[in-house]
């Protein structure tokens, strides 16, 4: 009966009113946000993929994807260029890229102050 009776003392303490307000109360916490995986990225910009084997079975899979706006500074995405939508660059949108910004008079061929599609493909190329 001597080992029994320490444990049943425990028990009656843990189980007594006095025992709930002695502790801090459990609490839970928010769930972190998601983290961001190259399956959140659209598969229509992927340049490049490689696949490395590893031990145990473990694959690596390591994707390059294309920016959204500018690519190796040689193409443009006119759609992001054209931020506000009006299908056409201003002067002032032109200024995410130097060299557009810089040549920005040469380009505006009709002189309207915008570059549209046809003319920013003209200077590209």
């Amino acid at each position: 009966m001597n080992r029994l009776a320490p444990a049943l003392l425990l028990l009656a303490l843990a189980a007594s009113p006095a025992a709930a307000t002695r502790g801090t109360p459990a609490a839970t916490l928010p769930l972190p946000p998601p983290v961001a995986t190259p399956h959140d990225q659209p598969l229509q910009h992927q340049t490049g993929m490689v696949v490395i084997e590893g031990a145990n079975g473990e694959r690596t899979i390591i994707r390059s994807l294309e920016p959204r706006s500018l690519v190796g500074g040689d193409r443009l995405d006119f759609s992001v260029l054209d931020a506000d939508g009006d299908g056409l660059v201003s002067r002032r949108e032109a200024a995410v890229d130097r060299s557009l910004l810089s040549e920005f008079g040469n380009v505006d061929a009709n002189r309207d102050g915008g570059l549209d599609r046809g003319e920013l493909a003209g200077w590209i190329l």
